[in-house]
């Protein structure tokens, strides 16, 4: 009986031991953080954002990597295979995580194959539009829509059945419109199309949307948050018009299932410090969005909570993915 405590206790205290060493040690290598869409869009900035800071903070570089595809499924699959041990991650707007099931037959199980680090900012979706569009409020918005019935093209970034995807397909089926929906891989090609004026109206998370507005580049209709934004506060909310209306860019970074706990923690909290700098708040601030404190678990809750939220969506409003 004594050997089979003492040799319990010897591995117990080997396995502490280790992962104490491999904790100690994190990072031990250069840090991956995938993220699932081209360059240049919301997830593609804060994870530039993110590791530059760590960079400076761990002496290990980290390195972004952009794998668009397939609403963001394409880049998140990889990461969900990789080994768990902190050095491979994906930034993405969760949002299409916890979308994606309801439409496609996926590779992976959300809440089994990730590890949840930290919600690392939320931004609202501005309803924006190109300056040929002859509408500068809802009203006018959807009045020219109804008067070009399906002439409108409506950009999708990040592809069908992403976030965007579903804010434009709410938004026109609650206003009785219709338009045609004209697929990106990301956020980035979309808006430099609605500059162009190659496509006319589109949801995108502000972060990357906002600037273009302020340059006067696109045209600001709404805002999709539950209130209106302090630094816009002519601008109305999708809510005013339509109530319940709440869409946004969920921005999140996950690690592989079965990374350790310790290594979760301690990226979890690095995130935590650089989302609370000065300069960072107000980087993000400027450009619409807001850092979350979600605990990890709280994250883990967040998308259980919002995986069968929308797939009641995407089934009431009978969307589909060709």
């Amino acid at each position: 009986m004594f050997k089979i405590v003492t040799s319990t206790l010897a591995a117990l205290t080997l396995c502490t031991a280790v992962q104490a060493q491999t904790t100690g040690s994190y990072p031990a290598k250069p840090i991956k953080i995938v993220v699932p869409f081209p360059a240049g869009g919301t997830s593609d900035v804060l994870a530039r954002m993110l590791g530059q800071k760590m960079t400076e903070s761990w002496g290990q570089p980290v390195v972004i990597e952009n794998k668009p595809g397939s609403s963001g499924n394409l880049g998140a699959d990889a990461v969900a295979k990789s080994a768990p041990d902190g050095h491979t991650l994906v930034l993405m707007d969760v949002g299409n995580l916890v979308i994606s099931p309801a439409l496609f037959k996926l590779p992976f199980t959300v809440e089994k194959d990730f590890a949840p680090v930290a919600m690392v900012a939320y931004s609202p979706h501005l309803l924006a539009v190109s300056s040929k569009v002859p509408a500068n409020t809802p009203a006018e918005l959807v009045a020219y829509a109804k008067a070009q019935k399906g002439k409108l093209n409506y950009a999708v970034a990040a592809g069908m059945g992403s976030a965007s995807h579903l804010a434009g397909v709410m938004y026109a089926q609650r206003n009785g419109i219709e338009w045609g929906y004209v697929p990106y891989k990301g956020g980035a090609q979309a808006i430099t199309d609605l500059i162009g004026g190659q496509v006319d109206v589109m949801f995108n998370g502000m972060v990357a949307t906002y600037p273009h507005v302020k340059a006067g580049k696109i045209k600001l209709i709404a805002i999709s948050s539950t209130k209106r934004n302090a630094q816009m506060p002519d601008t109305p909310t999708v809510a005013e018009s339509l109530p319940g209306f709440l869409t946004g860019s969920f921005q999140g970074l996950l690690a592989p299932a079965g990374t350790p706990k310790a290594v979760i923690d301690k990226l979890h909290a690095q995130v935590q410090r650089i989302d609370a700098m000065p300069e960072v708040r107000e980087r993000l601030t400027t450009l619409g969005a807001e850092p979350s404190a979600m605990s990890p678990a709280e994250f883990g809750n967040w998308l259980k909570a919002e995986i069968p939220a929308m797939a009641k969506i995407v089934k009431d409003e009978k969307i589909t993915v060709e």
